[in-house]
């Protein structure tokens, strides 16, 4: 079987590869911490500012179709008018009292068409007020809420344009460190940054104590961490150690 790329590459170059990654990583995590919260503050006001446009368009079209359903009902109150005085008119033509009394129930019945058409009138115009009150907070709302998304938006372009040209290089920086580790021991790294608060999966021997956990390292793991040899972890937080002259291709003799 072929060896891949990273199989030829020294433990001692896959370390020093692999604290150049860390540092490169710690970098674009301090960029990432000046911007702190503004892409999530953006973004959250991009999500209420939408929600606010939603509710305001669906008031919009529930006045317009009560403002219908009044058009509606005075069109029902209009016609039943005409149909009271096309009855009215018949009341005197009558032959007996049985038409008179059909009549009657006639007009009766489109004078009640009429108080209804009225009290659904009514309580549309009530249910229009109420909804453009309520719209009227809304759009309050939405105009401040606009504002506010305008300048988180403006300071964090600011932000992102002073040091969005240092982010890509460290990112292209960290690419290139990640082409010549192995993906087990790469995904290890990733894995203990993503568990840890300060993002640290490489660290050094720092006054006989892990960089990260500060807990002491006995001597003899010190000094095969000086060696290069083989790829060491702190016992107890889990961390790779490595030498502080691990940079500098400095190596203790086995």
């Amino acid at each position: 079987m072929a060896k891949s790329k990273t199989d030829e590459i020294s433990v001692e170059e896959k370390l020093r590869a692999l604290f150049e990654l860390q540092q490169t990583d710690s970098k674009i995590d301090k960029i990432r911490t000046v911007r702190g919260e503004l892409p999530l503050e953006v973004r959250d006001l991009e999500d209420l500012v939408a929600g606010l446009e939603t509710r305001i368009n669906n008031f919009n079209e529930e006045i317009k179709n009560l403002e219908e359903g009044i058009v509606e009902k005075k069109n029902v109150m209009k016609d039943a008018q005409a149909a009271i005085k096309k009855y009215e008119a018949q009341q005197g033509k009558v032959r007996n009292n049985r038409e008179y009394d059909s009549i009657t129930k006639e007009i009766e019945f489109q004078n009640l068409e009429i108080q209804l058409a009225e009290k659904r009138i009514k309580e549309f115009k009530a249910n229009i007020a109420a909804k453009k009150e309520v719209m009227a907070s809304a759009e309050a709302e939405l105009t401040d809420r606009q504002k506010d998304l305008k300048i988180k938006k403006k300071e964090l372009e600011e932000i992102v344009s002073e040091t969005e040209k240092e982010e890509q290089a460290l990112l292209k920086k960290s690419a290139a460190s990640e082409a010549v580790i192995e993906e087990r021991l790469l995904n290890a790294y990733k894995r203990i940054r993503a568990n840890v608060m300060n993002g640290l999966g490489v660290v050094t021997v720092e006054r006989d104590a892990c960089g990260g956990c500060f807990n002491k390292i006995p001597p003899q793991r010190q000094l095969d961490i000086q060696t290069h040899k083989k790829v060491i972890v702190c016992e107890h937080c889990g961390r790779i150690l490595v030498d502080a002259e691990i940079l500098t291709g400095k190596a203790a003799k086995a």
